[in-house]
């Protein structure tokens, strides 16, 4: 959530964010106006009650305090019935004002490129070389249904489209990809989490993806009409959410969670996009990775996160290149994003597989987080990042894609084997 100060002090820097995302900005006069408005109320509210404390006291102080008081007492209880009235739209003008800084998208770091979509991206490195098959590279769902390891119709019997089923040794390399990616997680300081994938309204507002990204959602009334609970989109909900309205320790910090979820999405905006195979489901998993940090070393911990997740594709020997969102393409909580793509040799093109952002104290102000820089300072916002390490699904397709022979077979990475128990899976589907 935007800060209301920042709104007052800097309206032109807000104006400026906003144009930037292509976003109207007609909001900040409409929510100063709001704010005058609210605190012209509470000068009111505050002249009324100065008159009646110095009625009050004029009452205490009198000589005869019986007969002041029979004066003054009906001109008290008409300031206690003004009082009253003069504060009555006092908590509508709060819920407006919050209702309007909730659809406000975080303002947008200055290193973040100028452009309306994604073809304004940044290419920031790149590391690795797709490649060379030396055939006709196929791409992952006919790979995956001529191996057997892959099954989208009998997917589609059971749920729909955007549903597949992973078989046999594609089950295993699925599951090895997940404790590879936990292990390095483990690696490199994560503390293993293991969150419900249920949670409440609440939970989803504090986190920004509510009401923003409420067409993507799948909900479930409980035994209470009001009691709603959301699968989640990204174990980015809860991780994030886990300190809700708790004030953190400053040598706490950084916080750093990794945890392996099912993810569900509608993919309500995503009509007649990848249509075949794993890069769009309804339900993936991956490994999400979220820090709790101060604001003075976020975007260097957002540089580690990146590294964090880059250096998983470095070790499966799968060609990636980091960009930079533009303006337009930066998600709704995020002041800084970059989107790590991998190669999809079968699609003979880069594809995003993890995307790590630095939402500064966006997140916090809705969820309430802070931390004490010192024993005695006054509680400050924490900073809240997050990123896939990685999408489990997405990574299964580019090995395959990356990894395919001219057999028909498919080379598991070598970091891979230890955890899948074999090398490679053989045109006929068994494994070696």
């Amino acid at each position: 959530m935007l800060n209301l100060d920042l709104l007052r002090r800097e309206p032109d820097r807000v104006r400026r964010a906003a144009g930037r995302r292509g976003i109207g900005t007609e909001f900040v006069e409409r929510i100063l106006q709001l704010d005058r408005d609210r605190r012209a109320a509470i000068t009111a509210v505050e002249t009324l009650k100065a008159e009646k404390n110095a009625l009050s006291a004029a009452v205490a102080k009198a000589a005869d305090k019986r007969a002041a008081a029979a004066e003054l007492r009906p001109k008290i209880t008409q300031l206690d019935a003004a009082i009253r009235v003069a504060g009555t739209p006092l908590p509508a003008f709060d819920e407006w004002i919050a209702a309007e800084l909730a659809e406000i998208p975080n303002l947008l770091d200055d290193s973040v490129p100028d452009g309306s979509d994604e073809s304004a991206n940044r290419l920031v490195r790149a590391g690795g070389t797709p490649p060379e098959l030396g055939f006709a590279a196929k791409p992952h769902w006919e790979i995956g249904e001529r191996l057997g390891i892959v099954d989208v119709e009998r997917a589609v019997r059971l749920s729909g489209t955007r549903f597949a089923i992973l078989r046999g040794p594609g089950a295993r390399l699925s599951r090895a990809l997940v404790s590879f990616f936990l292990d390095r997680a483990a690696r490199n300081g994560y503390v293993e989490i293991n969150p419900p994938v249920l949670v409440a309204r609440s939970t989803m507002w504090a986190t920004g993806q509510l009401t923003k990204f409420s067409d993507q959602m799948y909900a479930f009334a409980g035994d209470d009409p009001d009691d709603v609970l959301y699968l989640i989109p990204t174990a980015e909900v809860p991780l994030t959410a886990m300190h809700r309205d708790e004030i953190l320790a400053a040598d706490r910090l950084p916080l750093q969670y990794a945890a392996y979820t099912p993810c569900f999405r509608k993919e309500a905006g995503a009509a007649g996009r990848d249509t075949r195979g794993l890069i769009r489901m309804h339900q993936f998993e991956k490994v999400e990775l979220v820090w709790l940090t101060t604001p003075q070393r976020s975007f260097d911990d957002l540089e580690t996160l990146t590294r964090n997740a880059t250096a998983l594709y470095e070790e499966l020997g799968i060609a990636y290149r980091v960009m930079l969102l533009s303006a337009g393409d930066t998600g709704f909580n995020a002041a800084k994003t970059y989107d790590v793509e991998a190669w999809f040799a079968g699609a003979g093109a880069y594809r995003e597989i993890s995307s790590c952002s630095n939402c500064t104290d966006f997140q916090a102000r809705r969820t309430g987080i802070r931390f004490r820089p010192e024993a005695t300072a006054k509680p400050e916002f924490v900073h809240t990042l997050n990123g896939s390490g990685g999408a489990v699904g997405r990574t299964f397709a580019a090995v395959l894609e990356n990894y395919q022979r001219a057999d028909g077979g498919v080379t598991v990475p070598e970091v891979l084997r230890p955890y899948a128990g074999f090398a490679s899976i053989e045109p006929d589907g068994s494994t070696r």
